[in-house]
């Protein structure tokens, strides 16, 4: 696709990619960075595209990329939500510590990789054993033990500081 032809087509319907994103549920905000996402992959994948199939395709792009993000902020609001402690044996320092850990485990969380993410959540949130992990998301068990260790040394990592 050439850059004259990938410009007319990113003037011509981006606004009604986010338009429909917003429809789907969208806020103004997370509507307009997915439809710049589906123009990108579009761009860097160079998907022949022409005018009659663009529309389709588009909105192909942008309704999957909603529902993966959707997804994700719902693990991410389902973990945060699963973790609870009993508040009031807290100290006013203790309930400090542990808003500030919480804080910094959902910017750990949210910048996981996808893959990683879904298993740590999967296992952690859900209780699921790595054969019922490996099982539901069609990987090996192996792959299942490489994610969650990655994740944990990078939890870790990332905690610690």
């Amino acid at each position: 696709m050439t850059k004259e032809a990938f410009k007319n087509l990113f003037d011509r319907y981006f606004d009604a990619v986010r338009s429909y994103l917003v429809y789907k549920g969208a806020d103004r905000e997370m509507a307009t960075d997915i439809a710049q996402d589906v123009f990108m992959r579009i761009w860097e994948k160079q998907l022949p595209v022409n005018e009659k199939t663009a529309v389709g395709l588009l909105y192909k792009i942008a309704g999957d990329m909603f529902i993966s993000k959707y997804r994700h902020q719902m693990l991410e609001t389902n973990y945060l939500n699963a973790i609870r402690y009993n508040i009031h044996d807290m100290s006013p320092e203790d309930q400090i510590r542990y808003d500030e850990l919480k804080v910094n485990l959902a910017k750990a969380l949210a910048s996981l990789n996808e893959k990683q993410r879904t298993v740590f959540l999967m296992a952690r949130l859900d209780g699921l054993k790595y054969h019922e992990i490996a099982e539901r998301l069609n990987i090996s068990v192996k792959a299942v033990e490489k994610r969650m260790s990655n994740t944990l040394a990078f939890l870790k990592n990332y905690l610690s500081r």
